[in-house]
């Protein structure tokens, strides 16, 4: 009787998991049996994004460089997950699901075996309509395992790209020579600017892809091949081959790699802090991923392999062999150093030239990596040796006597994370050349279904040195940093969320502009409102206070005083799905001392968009009234499909752009897009060489995609 009454009860647990596919498959049967073969999928849309990043991080921050955010989500886009062959960190790596929501769609995968359709992930419990399509762009439900002959001959991403635009008004480094000017060069090329890229992939097999980039003022068709540089100023390749056999991935070329929470390695869709609050504490493991962003630095070029040496254990190992800009100088004793690695790409001058690929870094590395089973959470161990070819020696300021010197430097960590039940722990520790340590740990917890908490503890030394790595961090490197993050988010109904975040940190050495140990916090609320699938209300309110040098000291003693930036937005969007689309938003700010007047800021502005059987208008006007510089405000906007824009408002005055989207046949989209900021009391934009006389910038760009 025990025995039966145990199969009897077995049996009623599968039957909860079984009921809702069964309705799933009857609707399915019922309704569109005729297509069943042929629509297995939702329709794939363009996705916008830049709104996409706007929805966990609405207000961008002036000190970090979300090309990577941007890439990474491009490259999720272009080669989706397999929805029944993804991993748990794969999908929180989306920042799209919370932990419960991929425990849930794991365990239905488990319970009912793979998925049939994509439609399917309705029925997973804890999944609604607003998740779902977040998450359909980044996810796939490919067929049966077919051989890679076949997977070459039908390729689920293919296609064409070409980009290239202009600013309107002249800059001064496009003008002829002027004797009364103190600038005494030009720039040597055109002021167009061009793009490609090309890539031929299918999801789980194999991928292949280059991308060239040419920006304004830089020349045309430059050969240097000892220099790397082939044509373009920047060229880029990949050749990756995927689960044949032993071998889970294999790439020639250009790439990138993730692991544990990113202290040796941080190349995944994480950044910063946002309006994500869980999720954002936490780094996947991803392993290796192609570069095919047109950032000119912090890559790998060479080999990457990861073979499966079990069920559930991988070995990964690569070498790179690159060229990097470098700032190069010659010591009292005829030799050369470096005394800076360069990261903005530009090559427009002599003087930028002479620093274009000059210098070679080599990079070894091995991972190893043990998932439990149930995919319950995973250990690994990463190590990666840098070698330069000469020297690197910091300038002999304060602030830099911990900073990394040398030619060499080798880091290794250990990471590991584990579920159980509603909780989520994980962490890493590394220890890099010269005995610094870099230690993260923290965890992810849900509270039934209204509750949501995380908690991270930070602590990366002085003297600890990571060239790729980039786990979560208040400065721009992650040394010479402690600090504590936590995190909350309540859903009191489907229609509201309330979250926010505190992070409290420290400084125990010297940094630039700050000559003494400092501190500070940054606080972020955030509330969502969404009373249907049309209306969606937010609002934010952040502010950071930190502390720098007085710059009104005019004694010895060094005294820090505490600046204060501050930002509030509410945002109203209203969609009708292929129809059309508003925007309104206002965004205030303001930046200065903490016990003086401030700078303040505002921005309100308004965006539509509207579609047609064969085109996509889009357009914005924004007006912006700043005291200063120091009060900008940054907004995201609209851009083509494969590029992003965050334009910094300051002054008082107007922006405005209008974008096309037109569909020329079924393999061939076109975009152009114009844009001008007017200025009402400047008389000159920027300085330098790309000053401009007058008080507008335009620029006109155009994209073409062709679908091979």
């Amino acid at each position: 009787m025990q025995h039966t009454g145990y199969f009897a009860y077995a049996f009623y647990k599968k039957s909860l998991w079984l009921l809702p596919r069964a309705l799933f498959l009857l609707v399915v049967f019922v309704f569109f049996s005729p297509k069943i073969t042929l629509a297995q999928a939702p329709p794939r849309q363009d996705i916008d994004i830049n709104q996409f990043v706007a929805s966990l991080f609405p207000v961008p921050l002036e000190d970090i460089d979300y090309t990577e955010l941007f890439e990474s989500l491009i490259q999720l886009y272009a080669n989706p997950l397999d929805i029944n062959i993804v991993t748990a960190d794969e999908l929180s790596g989306t920042l799209i699901l919370s932990d419960s929501q991929i425990r849930a769609l794991l365990q239905y995968r488990e319970q009912l075996g793979p998925f049939i359709s994509l439609y399917e992930l309705q029925a997973v419990p804890g999944f609604d309509m607003p998740t779902i399509q977040r998450l359909l762009p980044f996810i796939s439900l490919n067929p049966k395992p077919v051989s890679l002959k076949n997977a070459l001959q039908s390729p689920n991403q293919h296609f064409l790209l070409l980009r290239s635009g202009r600013i309107l008004e002249t800059q001064k480094g496009f003008l002829p020579l002027d004797s009364t000017s103190k600038a005494v060069t030009r720039y040597l090329g055109n002021p167009y600017n061009a793009f490609l890229r090309y890539r031929n992939a299918r999801t789980g097999y194999y991928s292949f892809g280059a991308t060239l980039e040419k920006d304004a003022g830089e020349k045309w068709l430059a050969w240097k091949p000892k220099k790397h540089i082939i044509g373009t100023d920047f060229t880029s390749f990949h050749a990756q081959l995927l689960n044949r056999g032993k071998i889970k991935n294999l790439i020639i070329g250009d790439y990138r790699m993730q692991t544990g929470q990113g202290m040796v390695m941080g190349a995944g869709f994480s950044l910063g802090k946002g309006s994500e609050v869980i999720k954002t504490a936490y780094r996947s493991t991803l392993g290796f991923k192609p570069y095919t962003s047109s950032g000119e630095a912090d890559f790998f070029r060479g080999a990457a392999l990861t073979l499966r040496i079990g069920k559930k254990t991988d070995f990964s190992v690569m070498y790179s062999k690159v060229k990097r800009d470098a700032t190069l100088d010659m010591g009292a004793d005829g030799k050369t150093f470096a005394t800076s690695l360069p990261l903005a790409g530009y090559h427009r001058t002599p003087t930028e030239n002479e620093k274009h690929n000059n210098f070679s870094e080599q990079n070894a590395s091995v991972h190893f990596l043990h998932q439990f089973p149930s995919e319950k959470g995973q250990v690994g161990i990463t190590a990666l040796h840098t070698y330069y070819e000469a020297p690197i020696r910091k300038r002999g300021a304060l602030y830099n006597e911990f900073e990394f010197s040398g030619k060499q430097n080798l880091i290794a960590g250990i990471h590991g994370d584990y579920r159980w039940h509603n909780y989520h722990f994980f962490g890493e520790g590394a220890l890099s050349g010269g005995k610094g340590t870099g230690i993260t740990a923290g965890g992810i917890g849900s509270f039934g279904r209204k509750w949501d908490a995380t908690f991270l503890f930070r602590h990366y030394a002085k003297n600890f040195h990571t060239f790729y790595g980039n786990p979560i961090s208040e400065a721009t490197r992650p040394s010479n940093e402690n600090a504590v993050y936590g995190g909350l988010r309540f859903m009191p109904g489907k229609r509201w969320q309330l979250s926010g975040y505190f992070d409290r940190f420290w400084f125990p050495g010297l940094r630039y502009q700050v000559d003494a140990p400092s501190k500070g916090f940054d606080y972020y609320l955030h509330f969502l409102f969404k009373p249907n699938k049309r209306l969606n209300v937010y609002g934010l309110m952040h502010e950071k206070q930190k502390q720098k040098n007085d710059p009104e000291n005019k004694e010895q003693q060094n005294r820090l005083i505490t600046s204060v930036r501050r930002t509030a937005m509410l945002n109203f969007e209203y969609e009708v799905p292929l129809r059309y689309a508003i925007r309104t938003r206002c965004q205030v700010g303001d930046s200065g001392e903490k016990h003086a007047s401030r700078s303040k800021g505002i921005t309100i502005l308004q965006d539509l968009t509207w579609h047609f059987p064969k085109i996509e208008l889009s357009t914005r006007f924004a007006w912006f009234n700043t005291d200063d510089y120091d009060s900008r405000q940054y907004v995201y906007e609209k851009d083509m499909l494969y590029a992003f824009s965050i334009p910094a408002y300051y002054d008082n005055g107007t922006r405005h752009y209008l974008m096309l989207r037109y569909n020329v046949f079924r393999n061939m989209k076109i975009w152009a897009r114009w844009s001008q900021t007017r200025y009402r009391d400047l008389q000159t934009i920027s300085s330098g060489l790309n000053e401009i006389k007058g008080n507008k910038r335009s620029e006109l760009k155009m994209q073409v995609i062709y679908q091979l």
